[in-house]
Formats: C-alpha cells, structure tokens, sequence
C-alpha cells in the first residue's frame, strides 16, 4: 500500500473541491526547507459538501479542527464525535473521517517532518506525546476551546499569505501551540509516564512493535515475530518481559504483538488488492492456512469474509 503524498494530498482536493491546484498553494510556499499549508474546508467550492480525508496512509502530518457530528476510523478504532474534535494524524497510521450530518466544517494544517526540523523547532515530532504510538489521538472539545482553536487556525492562515521574512519561524510557533493544546486534553498518565525499569521496558516495547509497521509492499517482511524476537532485541529474558507487559498492560507479549499485526492485517485487507497469500507472508506466516486460522481467532472471521 503506497502511502499518500503530498502532491497526491493536493490533487485529491483539487478534485473533491473543484479548486485550481495553484490556489491551494500560496506563493512562495515551495521554496522553504519542509512543508507547511493551512485550510478552512468552508473556504474551498463544494468543500462543505465533499469531505477530502479519504482512508489511506499519509506521508506528511496533519492537525484538524472538526466540526459537526463526524466519525473518525483510526487504525482499528472507531471515534464518533458530537460536536467539535481536534484529530492529529501522523504517517504512521491511517485513518477516515466521515460526516454524519449535512452541517461540516474543518480547518486542518499538513506539514512534513523537514518543517518541524530540531534545529529549526526545538521538536521531535515522534518523540511527542501526541504522536506517540498506541496513543488517543481524538480529543472531543467545547465550543469555547474550538473558538480558541478557530482563533490559530486564522492566525496561520494570515500569516501564510503574508510577505514576513520570518514568518515560517512564526508559523512553526503557531504549530507548536497547536500540538501543545492537544497534549493539554490528553490524560496526565499519557504525557507523564513513570520513570520507572518497568515502564521503561513497555514504552520500548511499544516503540519496537510500532516500528514494524507499517506494511507498505508485499515485498516488505515483520522483522520481529515473535515474544522471544523482541525480547532479544531488548535484552531481556522473554520471561521477564512478558511479566512486565503483563503486570503493565494486562496483556501478554504473544497478545499484544497479535493484536497489532491482526490490526495491520484488517488494513491491508481492505486498504489494498494484494491476495491473502501476499499478505500473510508479509506478515511473517510461513502457510496461508496458519493466518486464516489466527485471524479467524482473533476476528471470528475469515480473511476472505472480513475483505467481503
């Protein structure tokens, strides 16, 4: 599954919204170092009426501000939202967002990792609580906090057509608060974890595990299958860390693996056209029978009945 990229991004909007792609882009936006670009859906003709966040993997990051009663699909969550939501999505998972009444609007912001370079931004985006993996990364909001958010979107929006030396440095700041009143709505448990041998060991697991995915070509092979596979790249006897993980999550190794690339399973099922024989052995099982059996496990269904 080819991630989306950016020049994909814009033609799907030039499309959706009957949009001139030169109008999407402001002058002069190419010729600095990343990406950065700022919208308001109710901006853009028929943009009310044709949502453009279709279900696929991105290559760049994007921050929205949605209004209206929505779902989102992210990864294997499904997310209804009533009112106003502020949604963050990074390239590592996919998501679709999908209007559930005939009044929409949303304003959202795309940019790649080369804006938000630590040289430039002092940020890491991986490295922050929002885009950590296994994370929540829709956050319902009040009409007071979507008025706040509406009032930075203008900023940006502003700023971007201005003539300001400066003012990608100024954007990266408006960014920067963005992500930092999302980290606000998160739980303290997510932006604060223990500092402890034991906490330590699962946020490492959870990176390793993330960093498996995702499957982008049939080609593409799990590097890590299995609980002893992770253990040994920890360093740490295959025992202890599923006590650890146990005692942590509530899970076992074997199960939370499971459940992350029965996640990508799902993905790659409906996301693309491979056959199930491309994707079970991408997936690291040897016999196509031995993953029709764990999905059905895992699912109750087959994986030809879940493609259906």
């Amino acid at each position: 599954m080819k991630p989306t990229s950016l020049e994909e991004f814009y033609d799907q909007i030039a499309a959706g919204t009957g949009t001139e792609l030169s109008a999407l882009l402001p002058s002069g936006i190419q010729k600095e170092i990343g990406h950065f670009n700022v919208f308001n859906l109710a901006d853009l003709p028929q943009g009310r009426d044709k949502p453009v966040m279709p279900y696929d993997r991105r290559t760049y990051y994007k921050i929205s501000l949605i209004r209206g009663r929505n779902r989102v699909e992210y990864a294997d969550k499904v997310i209804d939202i009533e009112r106003n939501a502020l949604l963050f999505a990074s390239p590592k998972v996919p998501y679709h967002w999908l209007p559930q009444g005939p009044v929409q609007g949303a304003r959202f912001c795309v940019f790649t990792p080369e804006f938000m370079l630590p040289a430039k931004s002092g940020a890491v985006l991986d490295e922050l609580p929002i885009f950590q993996p296994g994370g929540y990364p829709v956050f319902p909001v009040t009409d007071a906090e979507a008025a706040e958010l509406d009032a930075l979107f203008d900023k940006m929006q502003r700023e971007i057509t201005s003539d300001y030396v400066y003012k990608y440095d100024l954007l990266r700041n408006y960014l920067m608060e963005l992500v930092h009143l999302g980290q606000k709505l998160q739980p303290a448990t997510a932006l604060y974890p223990a500092h402890t041998a034991a906490a330590r060991v699962t946020s490492l697991f959870a990176e390793l595990l993330e960093r498996q995915f995702p499957i982008e070509t049939p080609q593409q092979r799990l590097a890590l299958r299995t609980a002893k596979d992770y253990a040994d790249r920890l360093a740490v006897h295959v025992n202890h860390l599923n006590k650890v993980l146990k005692e942590s999550t509530g899970r076992t190794t074997t199960a939370l693996i499971g459940g992350r690339v029965t996640q990508e399973a799902k993905i790659l099922l409906k996301q693309t056209n491979w056959n199930v024989s491309e994707i079970a052995d991408s997936l690291g099982f040897a016999e196509v029978a031995h993953f029709s059996n764990f999905f059905k496990r895992q699912t109750s269904f087959s994986p030809a009945a879940f493609r259906a």
